[in-house]
């Protein structure tokens, strides 16, 4: 594995209709570097020899313990997976795919979304970690998700509640934090504001104030 110094790494945290994985794509392209989201998944089942599917059904969703509903600041340690008897379970999934996280990072600059990736990248030396949070006016983000006729357009604004609660409580559960809180990224941005083009601007600009570009 190659050493982590002066990687670029970027982790893109979203509201749901915000235009994340746009965004993301179009940097990639204008930094020609790599944007990673769902491959993310096949990537864990290759590390694990898992079925892909487990990685799938527990993507950015909490895990279920007890403890944690009735206590929700404790969090799941950030260790090593297991191949035990709970190498299945929500918990050793995150930390499989924290391990695939930081491997990636690791190895390349690269742009990351969502899956905690700021938070399980926290801390490691060498890495110009940047961390951005997407966010967006309601009807802004109902217009987008009804446009791309992902549901009933009846269905879009109770899905982007749904979608954005889970995404709220999985970075609860994994990190302790509040997803929302500005506090937990360098860069935060209405994407309805400025639309995608001029996000990917805004986020080079503030690449090129802090000497990454």
């Amino acid at each position: 594995m190659t050493s982590p110094h002066n990687h670029l790494i970027i982790t893109i945290g979203r509201q749901y209709g915000s235009g994340g994985r746009e965004i993301g794509q179009q940097l990639s392209k204008s930094l020609s570097i790599p944007f990673y989201d769902k491959d993310i998944l096949r990537m864990n089942s290759q590390e694990s020899g898992l079925k892909e599917s487990y990685f799938h059904l527990a993507d950015e969703k909490a895990g279920d313990r007890l403890l944690y509903r009735i206590i929700n600041t404790l969090k799941p340690e950030l260790t090593q997976p297991s191949f035990g008897s709970d190498l299945i379970s929500s918990d050793n999934l995150f930390r499989f795919q924290s391990a695939v996280i930081r491997k990636l990072a690791a190895e390349e600059s690269c742009i990351i979304i969502g899956r905690c990736a700021s938070y399980v990248l926290e801390g490691i030396d060498g890495l110009n970690l940047v961390r951005v949070f997407l966010y967006a006016d309601l009807d802004y983000r109902i217009n987008r998700i009804t446009a791309l006729k992902y549901y009933d357009a009846a269905d879009v604004p109770k899905n982007i509640k749904r979608i954005d609660k889970e995404r709220r409580d999985y970075y609860r559960y994994y990190t302790g934090r509040s997803w929302e809180s500005p506090e937990n990224y360098d860069l935060t941005i209405n994407t309805a504001t400025l639309g995608s083009g001029n996000t990917v601007a805004l986020i080079r600009r503030y690449l090129e104030m802090r000497g990454y570009l």
